[in-house]
């Protein structure tokens, strides 16, 4: 049994002027005591919450007697959060500056400083009192409610001033209970697709972020070359006009969608997902060799962690065990001979130089990991010697080993379960 912790974001029904200056003020209180806290625990190499609190809290209440009493903890957890992760940094020599540097703000709350009236109101506590806030809940979050999910007694508020409204970050939190695995599904990331092994079948998610990534590049390029000439590098015509681009949620809405499809699957046959063991930065691996500047963009942007990433936090909603496995040459040996496979200018096929079979590249990298998973050992799922590979030399056959089923994008990101969006694909090609 194992707990999982997700955060849905609410927005308040727009505030009146005067109320909204109270929670102004609020915060301007806080992001001081937050920006002392943080410099203090910086100078004097403290990560840790329990004596940052011990040292400040005093001072603090003293600085601010008609704040509640519990804003003084909050602010200590927020710096004391900010602080191990600069000192982190600075150990590393990833940091850019000598001290940190405090610019957007979140208001951190406990359950003495708002409690919850009903699903659609939270009363949060001010320095006169209490400010009743009205929601403006939306599908994701009745899902939640109604998924035996529970909220947390921990949240956030942060201001957004353009529109007078506050947003409300509530911690919800689920029991859930892993499942022993009856086999493995295995997932290969690629810049432009993403590859599934379920059953012995292959499938070819076409997800377009190459085509996503591109395309805001050259935006971006057009946007910088229009204002800096103009009103200069920095200008805030430019800042503008960028801030409207939606790369990061165009490729977040494709993360989730894939995730939730494949975790579906898994859930029905009750299998582990099987992904690569990726480094930190395996972008900046892979072109430590590569000139190209459009390429060396598309790598870096590529969504290669993200992807694993939300189909890792969609498995353990669900009780499904994500399994990491070493990436080292599954797309270069035969699963059969465990021999080289030779590609040629610059082709997906290649041929096995033992064997000299046909393999396609996402393929092989699929049958591969599934066969390093089943070699660790410790599940249930079945043994390696009960898989069945066709070695024939037809290049792209009909056999599931060499002829993967590509999925257009167009097709799976309605929603659809793989069972259902393979039916759709055959359906179509039958009329």
């Amino acid at each position: 049994m194992s707990e999982v912790v997700k955060t849905i974001v609410l927005k308040s029904a727009p505030l009146p002027r005067r109320v909204f200056r109270i929670f102004t003020e609020l915060e301007g209180m806080y992001r001081n005591m937050v920006e002392q806290l943080t410099l203090f625990a910086v100078r004097s190499d403290i990560a840790s919450f329990t004596k940052l609190k011990a040292l400040k809290y005093r001072e603090l209440r003293n600085t601010y007697p008609h704040l509640p009493s519990h804003y003084a903890y909050t602010a200590c957890q927020d710096a004391s959060t900010r602080a191990r992760s600069f000192l982190k940094l600075k150990k590393r020599g990833l940091a850019e500056k000598e001290y940190p540097e405090v610019k957007s703000i979140s208001i951190w709350l406990d359950d003495h400083l708002w409690r919850l009236e009903g699903l659609t109101t939270i009363w949060i506590a001010i320095r006169k009192g209490w400010v009743r806030v009205e929601l403006e809940p939306h599908k994701h979050f009745w899902k939640h409610v109604n998924g035996y999910w529970r909220i947390s007694s921990e949240a956030k508020v942060k201001l957004d001033r353009r529109s007078r409204r506050l947003i409300i970050y509530l911690t919800f939190k689920k029991s859930v209970e892993s499942c022993e695995p009856r086999g493995f599904m295995t997932v290969d990331v690629n810049e432009d697709r993403v590859a599934v092994l379920v059953d012995g079948s292959i499938y070819l998610f076409e997800t377009g972020f190459r085509d996503i990534v591109l395309g805001y590049y050259y935006r971006r390029k057009s946007i910088q070359e229009k204002y800096d000439g103009l009103y200069g590098v920095k200008s805030r015509i430019k800042k503008r006009a960028l801030r409207k681009l939606k790369e990061r949620k165009r490729k977040n809405d494709l993360r989730w969608k894939l995730a939730n499809i494949i975790v579906r699957v898994a859930r029905e046959r009750q299998y582990a997902v099987v992904l690569e063991r990726l480094g930190r930065n395996p972008a900046r691996e892979m072109i430590n060799h590569v000139r190209d500047g459009q390429l060396r963009h598309r790598i870096f942007q590529a969504s290669f962690k993200g992807v694993q990433r939300a189909i890792e936090k969609k498995a353990r909603e669900n009780g499904i065990p994500a399994i990491r496995v070493d990436p080292r040459n599954t797309s270069r040996l035969c699963p059969l001979h465990s021999s080289l496979i030779v590609y040629s200018n610059g082709s997906r096929i290649g041929r096995c130089s033992a064997g000299s079979e046909l393999w396609h590249r996402d393929v092989v990298a699929c049958w591969n990991l599934l066969l390093k998973a089943l070699r660790g050992g410790g599940s249930g799922a079945p043994s390696p010697g009960g898989l069945t590979l066709d070695g024939s030399p037809v290049p792209l056959g009909s056999i599931a080993t060499h002829d993967p089923t590509p999925i257009a994008h167009g097709v799976w990101a309605r929603w659809k379960s793989l069972d259902a969006t393979n039916k759709y694909k055959i359906m179509r090609i039958s009329i």
